[in-house]
């Protein structure tokens, strides 16, 4: 008669375990605006699947990338550190690049492998793509995926087609031109298995591994980390066949739709297996829109600029986070966070600590996945996407010093400093720098304090020898 209460006791005690260590997933786009998807004010692209999980979850309206452009804000989300902190600061890497994201850097998939964890990548890397630097010596177990963006080439990044939006118009109009016009490489691990890859159905395939890697898992009962950077909007923009519009000047809104499409399947797949009560799906992009793309780049919607900028545009990005019944749903987090954050965050979701010996500058914001309490990150440090220091937010208050571009050119120019109050003016068209000269200096003083002790505690990167 003992035995049922020993068995409820061991039921109880799996549920519990089951319940430290959830499933996570974070999908990443490339190059996909502020204004990109409906739940985040898109009246053009229909994103249902994308709006759902917002529906059940929650926005972050406030949240952050560490760089405008690709390379440092991957390896920011992966370390929770500002790019400059571990040397991958200075713009994105290219087939030629000797340099890449030191292993023995301790990443989100490092974290949760050491518990246990399967973990997978499938998408585009960019983190350096010598077997050094590549996913398997950064913690996850598979990876399947591109390593660097996809209008590069292997193995020089010479020979490619004709650029700028006319030329993005010719290439969609081809849709051979993935095998044609281009020579970048799928690998699967460290061995190059298609080149080029054929781009019209690699966001499907990329989906479809996820998938199968879900499935394996759950079955063995098996906790996992599914890390998805899918390779586009990044131009040149291709999807499969099935569901394309041969109208350009539809092609980056047939891409978003196709990427939410794909989001959808894998949500399904969560509702299906009983996953989704037990899983973190977190969806966000890289950096804003590349705006001189035109149709085939994105929109920032009320935020000024987009790419490779320092203003909103470039670096604050749409987000939303689902996990039923653990986050509250139709919900919205208006306060100041981002990627950076997200290392932190999950080692707390998983009661487990970071390491000592590698200091990081996310802070843990899980309070914020289901409360309205007040952000733990007062301030956010902007670097240009050549890694110079060039803004700090404080607040509300957002500082900018730009420039000048030439200083030898022009020895007497000056740079132009911007102050903006970002829960007033959240296009950044009002420069209050002359009125709030005091804000100005404090903010100054602060962002090179910032910016000089994170230069002193920087680690190195991966060199090729």
């Amino acid at each position: 008669m003992k035995i049922v209460p020993v068995i409820i006791l061991a039921a109880l005690s799996l549920v519990a375990k089951a319940a430290d260590k959830p499933n996570f997933i974070i999908i990443f786009t490339d190059d996909q605006g502020y204004g990109d998807l409906g739940c985040f004010g898109s009246t053009k692209i229909k994103t249902p699947h994308i709006d759902r999980l917002a529906k059940e979850g929650r926005r972050f309206t406030n949240f952050m990338v560490a760089s405008p452009v690709c390379t440092p804000s991957r390896a920011a989300l992966l370390t929770g550190c500002y790019p400059k902190r571990i040397g991958m600061h200075q713009h994105v890497l290219f087939p030629s690049s000797i340099k890449g994201l030191n292993p023995t850097e301790h990443t989100i998939a490092d974290h949760l492998k050491g518990q246990g964890y399967a973990t997978a990548c499938f998408g585009k890397w960019h983190l350096g793509h010598h077997p050094e630097t590549l996913p398997q010596s950064n913690g996850f177990d598979t990876y399947f995926g591109i390593p660097y963006s996809n209008d590069m080439n292997h193995p020089d990044n010479k020979g490619k087609p004709k650029g700028g939006w006319a030329g993005m118009d010719a290439l969609w109009k081809d849709p051979e031109s993935t095998l044609t016009k281009w020579k970048t490489p799928l690998m699967e691990n460290e061995k190059i298995v298609e080149l080029p890859v054929d781009q019209r159905t690699v966001t499907r395939r990329y989906t479809d591994k996820s998938i199968e890697f879900i499935k394996t898992n759950a079955k063995a009962d098996k906790p996992f980390f599914v890390y998805l950077p899918h390779s586009m909007p990044h131009i040149p923009l291709y999807v499969p066949e099935d569901v394309r519009d041969a109208n350009p000047l539809n092609a980056y809104t047939n891409v978003i739709e196709h990427i939410d499409s794909e989001v959808g399947r894998i949500a399904k797949l969560l509702r299906e297996l009983k996953l989704s009560e037990n899983t973190y799906l977190i969806f966000t992009t890289d950096n804003g829109p590349w705006l001189p793309f035109k149709h085939h780049g994105g929109s920032a919607g009320p935020l000024r600029d987009g790419k490779g900028s320092t203003f909103e545009g470039g670096q604050r990005v749409p987000c939303v986070m689902w996990a039923p019944g653990r986050i509250p749903a139709g919900t919205t987090c208006n306060q100041l966070c981002g990627t950076i954050d997200l290392l932190p965050t999950i080692a707390n979701l998983t009661k487990t600590p970071l390491p000592s010996d590698k200091k990081i500058d996310g802070l843990d914001i899980s309070k914020l996945l289901t409360t309205n309490d007040k952000t733990p990150r007062n301030e956010f440090v902007y670097y240009t996407s050549r890694g110079d220091i060039q803004g700090l937010r404080q607040g509300k208050h957002k500082l900018l010093v730009k420039g000048p571009r030439n200083k030898k050119r022009s020895p007497k120019a000056k740079a132009e400093v911007m102050l903006f109050d970002l829960e007033a003016d959240l296009g950044e068209k009002n420069n209050l720098a002359e009125s709030k000269p005091e804000v100005v200096a404090k903010l100054k003083a602060r962002m090179l304090e910032l910016d000089a002790q994170i230069a002193k505690e920087a680690r190195q990167p991966w060199f090729k020898e």
